[in-house]
């Protein structure tokens, strides 16, 4: 088909870029996703956009937004990836946390909260990974316990991001231990700051990127917390996800690598090495690939269609035009990709990013067989 922007669109995409040319350090752009993602930077840039209407714009205006067309969601993720992703942590927020929230949430949870998400003025993690649970979350075992008008927490949280800066914790618990597998899971939005609620950052093998450890001891929240019905959370959380898995439109960053690359074989003298060219363009066509399955997913989402079995599709398409731009900058910077905050170590250590973020990639492939093939198969 013949495919172009409706003119509100494009009009909305070259507002947003002519702020960013503005805002953002040259740096930026080399930056890897997650370096510096609870910065004040982050929180000023964030509150510069939401200022300007261009931070949650796809939301409805009594939230925040503009009442704008879904397909701004992902005009504003391409264009802050082309740049480095720089709200930080924040993407979270407007892509999967807001809407889950306007999905499922109380009249008071919405007030609070979207409001200040839309303004650019709070940092969340989540909490979903546990050790065992790593890629089933209906395995988890952190549970909250009903106590009158509390639930009270207790579990633990791994590999979670950003919590060394977040103010809330978009968590998952067990509220029925004797329910079967996704059922009796329900979801809190629980301050980090609650007594017995406990934060540890380690190190990862990603040196720019730091993982946390939540512990939760006792944790009191009041049931006002929870979001959505009790026992319910998976239904939540499916929807949230599929926003999740391809709101962070990360071909566009591996593009810009790309053609960042090329650049630079021209001017070594590298650009008539034997296949090199062909390996580019293969590497442009991968991204371009990953836009397609994204602008797919959000055409059916548009349309009111079943979108999970293409949101899979793209995610997998994704990391794999990260992983192919990765192994292509490895080949052709050689021992140069050893050093930190080079391209080939840079583009590497995203592309490792890629494949766990939002979902490991192999329980994606899993997804799309059984989609396919059928259960069982």
């Amino acid at each position: 088909m013949e495919f172009s922007w409706s003119v509100a669109d494009q009009k909305f995409r070259e507002e947003l870029h002519d702020v960013i040319v503005d805002a953002i350090p040259e740096h930026w752009a080399n930056l890897i996703p997650g370096e510096e993602a609870t910065s004040s930077f982050t929180m000023d840039f964030s509150r510069m956009l939401a200022s300007k209407g261009l931070l949650t714009p796809h939301w409805p205006v009594e939230y925040g937004g503009r009442d704008a067309s879904g397909w701004q969601f992902i005009i504003l993720g391409e264009e802050l990836w082309s740049a480095g992703e720089p709200r930080g942590s924040q993407y979270m927020n407007v892509n999967w946390v807001g809407p889950a929230i306007m999905h499922a949430g109380t009249d008071e949870q919405k007030a609070y909260h979207l409001k200040r998400i839309s303004d650019g003025d709070v940092l969340w993690c989540q909490g979903f990974s546990e050790l065992g649970a790593g890629t089933d979350l209906a395995s988890i075992q952190t549970t909250a316990v009903r106590d009158g008008d509390h639930y009270v927490i207790n579990g633990e949280k791994v590999w979670t991001s950003y919590a060394q800066g977040a103010e809330f914790c978009f968590l998952l618990a067990r509220t029925d231990p004797s329910a079967e597998r996704g059922s009796g899971v329900s979801i809190f939005l629980v301050p980090t700051a609650t007594p017995g609620f406990t934060i540890v950052p380690f190190e990862s093998d990603l040196d720019i990127h730091e993982f946390n450890r939540m512990t939760f001891d006792n944790v009191r929240v009041p049931a006002s917390t929870m979001l959505g019905e009790e026992n319910n959370g998976w239904k939540v959380i499916k929807r949230a996800l599929s926003h999740e898995r391809i709101g962070g439109p990360r071909y566009e960053r591996a593009l810009a690598v790309t053609r960042r690359m090329a650049d630079t074989a021209k001017k070594r003298g590298w650009w008539e090495r034997d296949g090199l060219r062909t390996r580019f363009v293969a590497a442009e066509a991968a991204c371009e690939a990953a836009r397609v399955l994204v602008y797919q997913a959000i055409d059916a989402r548009e349309k009111g269609l079943q979108e999970n079995l293409v949101v899979s599709l793209a995610r997998v398409a994704i990391v794999r035009s990260e992983r192919l731009v990765a192994d292509l900058a490895l080949d052709l910077f050689e021992d140069e990709s050893l050093y930190r905050f080079s391209t080939g170590n840079g583009q590497f250590k995203t592309s490792m990013i890629a494949g766990l973020g939002g979902g490991s990639v192999e329980v994606q492939l899993n997804t799309i067989a059984r989609a396919l093939l059928g259960p069982g198969r």
